[in-house]
């Protein structure tokens, strides 16, 4: 019986808008491919969402991956907290859930910087009866140490839980670990996956 519903942010309960950030911040062209590929398309991305490594160390590994660019990277930085803008609907879907009688959990790579800057809080995150951010154990998904570490501090049993998100990759892993797993396209079709696991009416 499923009891629990764990959520990814980026791209399900929030945008991971990069791109409208780069286009705000003037990365047009050959400056944007080359400042995703040493950002958020890079292996330091990863490594951010971790949390092991300080600000300046990632900084300095974004201006390996593009020596030219330390001008943008300096600048995009400073904006790195401006990046996910939540969903209209995030809050009241954890409400909802909630209200049929299943505890809700938010389970998502972040890194620190960026989490901690946003000129509001996710809203969803009061709503939710938990939440683990990966930069708070230095694991990300779809590593086992990260759900072991959700399931550790709520006492959550994976059988008895579903966890949705964008990527594949997690959503594989977590159905490896013993959870139920949804990716996310949209609300409409994780609602009806949600339906078939009689989780909503």
């Amino acid at each position: 019986m499923i009891k629990n519903v764990i959520f990814d942010i980026g791209n399900v309960l929030a945008d991971f808008a990069w791109e409208q950030l780069f286009h705000r911040l003037g990365f047009e062209g050959e400056t944007f491919e080359h400042m995703a590929d040493a950002t958020v398309r890079g292996p330091y991305w990863q490594e951010f969402d971790r949390g092991a490594m300080s600000d300046q160390e990632i900084v300095e590994g974004f201006y390996s991956l593009a020596p030219k660019y330390k001008k943008q990277i300096d600048l995009f930085y400073e904006h790195i907290h401006e990046m996910t803008e939540e969903y209209p609907y995030a809050a009241e879907w954890v409400r909802s859930l909630r209200a049929e009688g299943y505890s809700v959990y938010i389970l998502s790579n972040y890194g620190k910087t960026s989490f901690e800057n946003r000129k509001e809080p996710f809203s969803f995150l009061a709503e939710a009866d938990g939440s683990l951010i990966s930069y708070e154990v230095l694991s990300v998904k779809p590593e086992r140490e990260i759900y072991q570490a959700l399931e550790e501090r709520y006492s959550i049993t994976p059988q008895e839980s579903v966890f949705i998100d964008d990527l594949e990759v997690n959503v594989e892993a977590a159905r490896n670990y013993g959870y139920s797993g949804i990716i996310f396209k949209s609300r409409d079709q994780a609602e009806e996956e949600l339906k078939k696991l009689n989780l909503i009416k």
